[in-house]
């Protein structure tokens, strides 16, 4: 009797789980309900599914609104009907429309209305629904006409009057409105509460026929759940074709790969083969080939990482460029016989080329068959404190106050704080929004709309109600489009070389690269900077510490950066055993045997994998519900600690020593925070090759492209000062030479329009295209004509330096553009048939000077161009010992000058704050700093600029560090202007 059930995914209104409504249901002793959310279909499969596992009967609806009103109440008789109400509000959702009064005529769903006296002429699948506090409103009227269309509604939306009031903060967060101005008409009824149908039925008693007319609509719905893989079944059409197809793209990939005569390649490509055929996942893999083939034939160029590189057949068909041979990767992490949850490929393009390839698919395989991947976005720590405190209408300063971490103590016993605190614990985790996920995409046999609404977000592409964790419930198996700015870095980079070379080096042959003493000579030195992946102030110290010059130690350094690692004392172990790797003591020979390549750490989840296949005795599967537990992607606690079991279980039974058998788990479990795939590690440790390649032998084109496609680890200033210490003549933007992005001509590179503070997008592109179409401006009278550009627009330029090519200084230049604009623009005019000189004024001499040319640059483009921040420096002093230097100085207290390049702050085990610092010596090379939490209160960071630095140089793994014991910030020379 119950045809209007909210749960928690009508989202900042419901406030029960799909597991507590369903709990709550069986144990009232209710047979079926129906779970209607606002507006979505999001729990609606996860809710049919847990109902069948729990013996209660499944009915699903959506419950529509328009502007917080309800309209109606759409409730699915079977799946085709489900569909039917998914359909109706896509169709809304993707046209951005509003919902009508009155919805579609459906063949397989029912509507109910609210009861009202003035109600609209009702279909042979409509009703009225009436909640019992109502009924009063039928007395006396005469309900012949409307008797057989009367039914119970009595809506779901909290467990209790505690519940109500965590409802009515989910409200005001809603509304974004204050507790006292949330109205009735916005909030559900206190009353809207799972009862006993007993006890339903005797509050309808004096109508008795409205529980018949309800009994008799949902005895007449049903929703079911089919298991198996919801993808598109084929690609060709036919299984056994698309089998062919792949073995034969698999093999002409392996002779492309490995030659003709390659025995292990051979025989590891059949037993793939065979593996993917009896899990029907050929057209998976085609699938993904024809999106590399779209691809590549548009000169994109991609990354293939994620556990797909584990398969050789991906490798034959270039999804990935990582060779599962050479890393001794195995298949089985990817797929296996006994493997439940399905594999996936990432695919990453470049940021300005993965919208197309999305477009591609969608219009390949169909908008009714293809959808983005959802995500659920909830509630979280300090966001839920915030959003709390604004609905009680807290000032801003005590909502402050309590979301800083360092004032806990102090707020302990505050009344207010601990209320919050209160409501936080209910909140918490509870779905907030719905979103995009990072890259997912869908590829469905049946239409998408039997399973989820869909949503157009700002990105214009419908997207599932659901997130990758229901969608592998379902038996959905996403395809991962994903973009990155290293891979426009790369892009761009090969076509600067092919215009300012006539080069075009093939990025692809990354054997080679991985074999060039040049390139890992420069890895060695850590010379990285722009490089995908290893170009953070972190990764080039332990690229240092290590000694790293070949792809195998970078593969495991790519592993081993992860966030939570240096904390575990992981990193530092694996840093000392590789250096000393005839004293690393093993647990056990299994050990030993599986764990020798990493010097008996566990680097990666394949590690995990092996240790609890080979010494625990887990099988295949088991363990990888291990390794997807630890790292995050599995979300049964129940049957992760069921696991935990078996593994002592399974290695007692096979006679593993018992105190050996703890210590292994503790090394495993004590791995669970930041376990990371090998094969993920290779594909960044293949892109940092290439980038590096790249860098070695192309760097000023490479440097360039860093810059026009943003997105690396550091400010801009950086990469221009990579970009002139690789040899190029770097010059301020100039209305005759430069473009929208840098230019690279030779070795002259000319800053761009982008990144100039307040040029407006217009001017931006506009200069460079008039100058290509009317050829070099004469002077800046002809430039404000072919412009048409605003005054204040026109000084930007000036003061950055931008019209310098007229041969007069800036001052003369802002005095004349007075002369021609004043306050007013110049309308352009058409092309003259007969050039005007503009008249001549003669001024007195105007005096520039560098420092105000830096303070200009500072002001316009973030840093100075023709002086450095060492020259701005108001003392001469440049410390006693430079970078390159300290290794000299171990364990003696320097002074040196830093100009500021990032810092990073860490908290301590004991909850402090230290910060490591990076800087550069006035020659241009880094040195690092680290920050202990009694110094630094004492000698904060102060923003950019040139620091001096007092300290003692300590040295781990070679890498020298100055452990600071007194710091501040220098003072710059004053700008002339003032």
């Amino acid at each position: 009797m119950y045809l209007n059930v909210h749960s928690q995914y009508s989202l900042r209104y419901g406030t029960l789980s799909i597991e507590n409504l369903i709990d709550q249901a069986k144990a009232l002793g209710i047979e079926q309900m129906a779970l209607t959310d606002i507006n979505n279909s999001t729990g609606a499969t996860e809710f049919v599914r847990t109902c069948h596992e729990k013996g209660l009967k499944a009915i699903t609806g959506i419950e529509f609104r328009r502007d917080n009103k309800l309209l109606y109440i759409g409730i699915a008789r079977n799946r085709e009907g489900m569909k039917e109400l998914n359909d109706f509000l896509s169709f809304y959702n993707l046209n951005s429309m509003s919902l009508p009064d009155r919805p579609w005529e459906f063949q397989q769903a029912y509507i109910i209305y609210p009861y009202s006296q003035n109600h609209p002429q009702l279909k042979e699948n409509e009703f009225l629904g009436i909640p019992y506090r109502d009924l009063g409103k039928l007395f006396g009227r005469p309900l012949a006409k409307i008797q057989e269309k009367l039914v119970a509604l009595q809506p779901v939306s909290v467990s209790n009057k505690l519940e109500h009031r965590l409802h009515i903060y989910l409200r005001g967060i809603e509304l974004n409105t204050i507790l006292s101005k949330i109205g009735e008409s916005d909030q559900c009824h206190e009353d809207e509460i799972l009862m006993s149908p007993q006890k339903l039925k005797d509050l309808y008693s004096s109508y008795p026929f409205i529980i018949q007319n309800t009994e008799k609509l949902m005895n007449d719905c049903s929703s079911t759940f089919e298991k198996g893989s919801k993808n598109r079944k084929t690609f060709t059409g036919y299984a056994k074709d698309d089998k062919d197809l792949l073995e034969k793209l698999a093999m002409e990939g392996m002779e492309y790969r490995y030659g003709r005569t390659n025995k292990e390649a051979l025989k590891r490509v059949k037993k793939e083969l065979e593996v993917i055929d009896e899990l029907h996942f050929s057209a998976y893999f085609l699938i993904t080939w024809d999106i590399i083939r779209y691809s590549m034939a548009r000169g994109y160029y991609h990354i293939g990482r994620g556990s797909g590189a584990n398969s050789i057949v991906s490798y034959c068909l270039r999804i990935t460029d990582v060779d599962p041979i050479e890393l001794d990767l195995y298949f089985e992490r990817f797929l296996n016989r006994q493997r439940s949850s399905p594999p996936d490929f990432d695919i990453d393009y470049s940021w300005d080329e993965r919208e197309d390839v999305q477009d591609y698919i969608f219009k390949r395989y169909g908008a009714k068959h293809t959808a983005l991947l959802g995500t659920m976005s909830t509630f979280k720590d300090r966001s839920i404190i915030r959003e709390i405190g604004k609905v009680m209408g807290l000032p801003r300063q005590e909502i402050d106050s309590f979301t800083d971490p360092t004032r806990f103590s102090e707020n302990r016993d505050n009344p207010t704080f601990k209320k919050i605190l209160a409501i936080q614990n209910r909140m918490q985790d509870m779905p907030n929004q719905r979103s995009i996920h990072a890259g997912g995409v869908l590829i469905s046999e049946e239409p998408i709309t039997y399973y989820t609404a869909l949503d157009l977000p700002p990105k214009g592409m419908p997207v599932v109600q659901w997130d990758m964790y229901e969608a592998e419930a379902i038996g959905y198996e996403k395809f991962d489009i994903l973009s990155q700015r290293g891979i426009g870095h790369i892009k761009e980079a090969i076509q600067l070389i092919a215009e300012n070379q006539q080069k075009k080096p093939d990025i692809h042959d990354v054997k080679s690269f991985m074999k060039d003493p040049k390139v890992n000579a420069q890895l060695k030195r850590g010379d990285t900077i722009g490089c995908f992946y290893i170009e953070s102030p972190a990764m080039r110290q332990l690229i240092r510490k290590l000694g790293c010059e070949n792809y195998i130690t970078l593969v495991a350094a790519s592993s081993i950066i992860r966030p939570g690692v240096a904390s575990s004392g992981m990193m530092k172990t694996y840093i000392q055993n590789y250096h000393d790797p005839e004293n690393v003591k093993y647990l056990h020979p299994v050990m030993k045997k599986y764990l020798e390549e990493t010097y008996g750490v566990m680097v990666y989840q394949e590690d995990v994998i092996k240790v609890c296949y080979h010494y625990a005795g887990l099988d295949l599967t088991d363990a990888d519900v291990l390794r997807r537990g630890m790292s995050g992607k599995y979300r049964s606690k129940k049957e992760f600690d069921r696991l935990v079991q078996r593994f002592f279980d399974r290695a007692k039974e096979i006679g593993r020593d018992e105190e050996i058998t703890k210590e292994v788990w503790r090394q495993v479990s004590s791995f669970a925070g930041y376990s990371f795939s090998k094969a993920h590690s290779a594909s960044f440790a293949v892109e940092s090759y290439q980038s590096l390649f790249l860098k070695t032998y192309f760097p000023l084109e490479f440097m360039v492209a860093v810059l026009n496609n943003y997105g690396g680890f550091y400010q801009r200033w950086l990469y221009v000062h990579e970009l002139k210490k690789a040899g190029a003549k770097v010059h301020l933007p100039c209305v005759n030479n430069s473009e929208a992005k840098v230019c690279i001509r030779g070795t002259e590179a000319w800053l761009g329009f982008i990144g100039v503070q307040g040029l407006e997008n217009q001017f931006i592109e506009l200069i460079p295209a008039e100058r290509k179409a009317n050829g070099p401006y004469r002077d800046l009278g002809d430039f404000i004509k072919r412009t048409s550009i605003h005054l204040e627009q026109a000084i930007i330029l000036i003061r950055l330096g931008a019209l310098r090519f007229t041969g007069n200084n800036k001052k003369e230049l802002l005095w004349e553009v007075h002369n021609y604009l004043g306050s007013k623009t110049i309308a352009k005019q058409s092309s003259e048939l007969f050039h005007t000189e503009a008249k001549e004024f003669y001024l007195p001499e105007l005096e520039s000077s560098n420092v105000e040319d830096a303070y200009n640059e500072l002001e316009l483009l973030g840093f100075p161009l023709t002086m450095d921040m060492f020259d701005l420096v108001k003392t001469s002093y440049r410390g006693n010992v430079m970078a390159n230097d300290l290794g000299k100085h171990i364990g003696k207290t320097i002074r040196a000058v830093g100009n500021y390049v990032c810092e990073k702050p860490v908290r301590t085990k004991n909850n402090k704050k230290m910060w490591f610092g990076t800087f550069l010596d006035k020659d241009g090379n880094f040195m690092d700093t680290v920050h202990f939490p009694l110094s630094t209160p004492a000698y904060p960071f102060r923003g950019k600029g040139c620091y001096l630095i007092e300290g003692k140089v300590v040295e781990e793994f070679g890498f020298p560090s100055i452990d600071v014991k007194k710091f501040g910030k220098l003072g710059i020379r004053d700008n002339p202007v003032f």
